[in-house]
C-alpha cells in the first residue's frame, strides 16, 4: 500500500514519481510490466524533443499549431498548460545528465521552430535511475496490471507477475495511469516473419485505456487515429529525412504533390495514398543528388535510431544520395501523444473517476504532445494528485482515509485472482492441448483481420463505411466472447491473452467513436467513405463511457482558452 500508485513506468510515470518525491512527503508505487531502464517508447532513446519554445515564439503559438494540424479537435486548455512547461523540463532533463546539442554560442541547436536536436541514447536510463535515487518511490516490476479498483474510497489496481504468476493487489489513495497507447489493433505492414517491425512501440497494448474503459472512466477522441509516414518496410521515420535534408514528397513521375494535399501530419500521409491509389505512385522522399556530407549525417542519424534503415541503403548499395527514399503509411493507432486520443481529464489531469489521473499517451485531448509533452504532464499529474490528496485528508482526516485503503482482500480482489487462475487451469487440464483452445495469437490475428478489412486499414487505404464499422463491431464483440474459451499454459501465455483483452477493448471503443463521427475530418487518418467532407455540426469532441457493457456516446463542446476551467 502506498499514496500513489504509478501504472507505467515511461517517461509521464517516471517523472511524475520524480516530482512527487522531491516535492511532497507521499509514498509512491510505480508498477510496470518491464525494466522502468528500458520500457516504453523510449526505450531505445530518442535523437530530438519535437515539442519546445525556440526563441521568439510562445506557448500560444504550440496551441495553434497543435490545433491546426488537428483540424481544431483539441483541448487548448490542456494543450496551453504542457506548452508553458515545454522549456522547464527539457532544462530540467539536461540537468539530470541528457546531452541536448548546442552551437558555437552555447545555444540549444534547434530542427525547425519546434525541435532540439539531443543525444537522447539514455534518456530513460536517465529516469530510471533518478526514479530508483527516490527513498519514497517503490518500482515493482514484471507485473501487468490489467484493472483499476476503483470503488468506496478504495482505490489500486490488480494484476499478476509475468514471471511467476503471482496475484499482486495494489492499493493506494489516489491512481495514475501513465501507460503507452494502442499498438496491434490493425494488421501491421509486416505481418508473417516480422509483425512488430512497427512504427509504435509493439508492447504498448492499450491496456491503461482498457482499464479506464472498463472502470467506467470518460474516453474522448478516439476516432483520431495516428497513421504514420515512414520509409517503406524498415518503418524508419521520414521527418530526419524531410526536415534534415529538406527532402520533398515525390511521386513516380518525380512531381511534388505536397501543396496540392496540404502539409499537416494527416494530409501528407492521404497525398501519398492518394498518388498510389490514382496510379502515380510509389512514392518517395526527394533525397537523390544530396551531398556526400549529408548522406553521411543520415547514416548516422539512422543508426541512432532506426539502425536497420541504414544497413538496408548499404546492403542494396543505394544511399539516399543516389535513391529516392520510398515512403508508406503504417497501419493506424491510438496514441494521446500525436493525437487526441484518451483519458478525458480536466487542468489537474484527474479523469471522470475522482482519485484517478492520467497522463502520458493515455491522456487526450493534446495531439503533438510527445517527450516533453509527456514529461510536463507527468509534473501537472503529480502537483494535481498532491492537491487532491491534501484536500481528502483536510476533509475526512488521515487516520480515516488509511483506514479505507488498508482494507483485506476483498471480493473483487478475489473474483480477479480466480479469473487469472482460471485461463492457466484450463491451459494445464489433461488433453487440454494447443489444438483444443484458443491462443492469443489466434485472436489477434483475427482481431486484426476484422480492424483492417472493416475498420479502415491499411487494405482500404484508411478508408471505412458505416456498414464495414457495423460488421467490425459484431465481429470483434464475438471475438471478445471467444476469449472466454482461451487458456494459458504459463505466464507468458496468461499476459498474451490479457494484451489481447486490451485490444479488443480499445477496439471496440474506436470503432464506436468512428461511427458516431459522421464526417472526415482528418484526411488519412480517419477517411469515411459515407461522408467524405468536413461537417460543421461535428466541430466537438466526440466521447465515450461503457455503462453495464454498453458504450454510450457523448458529445462535448469544444473548449477554447478562454475558458479557465473544465468542468464534467
Amino acid at each position: 500500500m502506498s499514496d500513489v500508485l504509478i501504472i507505467g513506468g515511461g517517461t509521464a510515470g517516471c517523472y511524475a514519481a520524480i516530482w512527487l518525491a522531491e516535492h511532497t512527503d507521499l509514498t509512491v508505487t510505480v508498477a510496470d510490466k518491464a525494466d522502468i531502464r528500458r520500457s516504453g517508447c523510449l526505450a531505445a532513446g530518442v535523437n530530438a524533443l519535437n515539442a519546445y519554445i525556440t526563441p521568439g515564439h510562445v506557448p500560444m503559438d504550440y496551441v495553434r499549431y497543435a490545433s491546426q494540424d488537428a483540424g481544431g479537435i483539441v483541448r487548448e486548455d490542456l494543450l496551453y498548460d504542457i506548452s508553458c512547461l515545454f522549456n522547464e523540463v527539457t532544462q530540467d532533463m539536461e540537468r539530470r545528465g541528457l546531452t541536448i546539442l548546442k552551437d558555437e554560442n552555447g545555444e540549444y541547436v534547434s530542427r525547425g521552430w519546434r525541435n532540439l536536436k539531443i543525444n537522447g541514447e539514455n534518456i530513460k536510463p536517465i529516469l530510471a535511475s533518478e526514479v530508483f535515487r527516490q527513498e519514497r518511490v517503490k518500482v515493482t516490476e514484471h507485473v501487468n496490471i490489467t484493472d483499476l479498483r476503483i470503488s468506496d474510497g478504495v482505490r489500486g489496481a490488480y494484476g499478476f507477475g509475468i514471471r511467476d504468476g503471482a496475484f499482486y493487489e495494489f492499493q493506494a489513495k489516489a491512481v495514475l495511469v501513465a501507460t503507452g497507447g494502442a499498438a496491434g489493433l490493425y494488421r501491421p505492414n509486416n505481418p508473417e516473419g516480422q509483425p512488430h517491425q512497427m512504427w509504435y512501440s509493439p508492447f504498448n497494448t492499450g491496456a491503461g485505456y482498457a482499464m479506464g474503459i472498463l472502470a467506467g472512466a470518460e474516453m474522448t477522441t478516439f476516432e483520431m487515429r495516428f497513421i504514420a509516414l515512414r520509409c517503406k518496410d524498415t518503418i524508419a521515420p521520414t521527418g530526419t529525412i524531410a526536415q534534415g535534408v529538406g527532402a520533398r514528397q515525390v511521386n513516380a513521375r518525380g512531381e511534388d504533390y505536397e501543396k496540392q494535399y496540404g502539409i499537416s501530419t494527416s494530409q501528407r500521409l492521404w497525398g501519398t495514398v492518394s498518388e498510389n491509389r490514382e496510379g502515380r505512385g510509389p512514392c518517395f522522399l526527394h533525397t537523390r543528388g544530396i551531398d556526400a556530407r549529408r548522406e553521411e549525417e543520415l547514416y548516422k542519424a539512422y543508426l541512432n535510431m532506426a539502425p536497420l534503415q541504414t544497413l538496408k541503403w548499404i546492403d542494396s548499395g543505394d544511399g539516399p544520395a543516389s535513391a529516392d527514399v520510398e515512403i508508406e503509411g503504417t497501419e493506424p493507432y491510438i496514441v494521446g501523444g500525436h493525437t487526441a486520443s484518451g483519458y478525458w481529464i480536466g487542468r489537474d489531469r484527474q479523469t471522470t473517476l475522482p482519485g484517478l489521473f492520467a497522463a502520458g499517451d493515455v491522456a487526450g485531448g493534446q495531439p503533438q504532445k510527445y517527450v516533453t509533452g509527456a514529461l510536463a504532464e507527468g509534473k501537472l499529474a503529480a502537483r494535481g494528485i498532491a492537491e487532491f490528496l491534501a484536500k481528502a485528508a483536510a476533509a475526512e482526516g488521515q487516520e480515516t482515509l488509511q483506514e479505507k485503503t488498508c482494507q483485506a482482500l476483498d471480493h473483487q480482489a478475489q473474483a480477479k485472482k480466480a479469473e487469472y487462475e482460471g485461463f492457466l487451469t484450463r491451459g494445464s487440464e489433461p488433453g487440454n492441448d494447443s489444438l483444443c483452445t484458443i491462443s492469443a495469437h489466434q485472436l489477434e490475428v483475427a482481431m486484426q483481420k476484422v480492424m483492417d478489412e472493416y475498420a479502415g486499414g491499411i487494405k482500404t487505404d484508411y478508408r471505412y463505411t458505416e456498414a464495414g464499422l457495423d460488421a467490425a463491431k459484431r465481429r470483434i464483440e464475438s471475438l471478445q466472447e471467444q476469449l472466454g474459451e482461451a487458456a494459458a499454459r504459463e505466464e507468458a501465455d496468461l499476459l498474451d491473452l490479457y494484451e489481447v483483452r486490451d485490444r479488443l477493448v480499445c477496439a471496440r471503443v474506436l470503432i464506436a467513436h468512428l461511427r458516431a463521427r459522421k464526417e472526415t475530418r482528418w484526411h488519412g487518418f480517419a477517411e469515411n467513405a459515407d461522408h467524405p467532407g468536413q461537417d460543421p455540426a461535428y466541430r466537438c469532441y466526440i466521447n465515450s463511457v461503457m455503462e453495464d457493457g454498453s458504450l454510450r456516446i457523448i458529445r462535448r463542446d469544444l473548449i477554447h482558452m478562454e475558458e479557465d476551467a473544465w468542468e464534467s
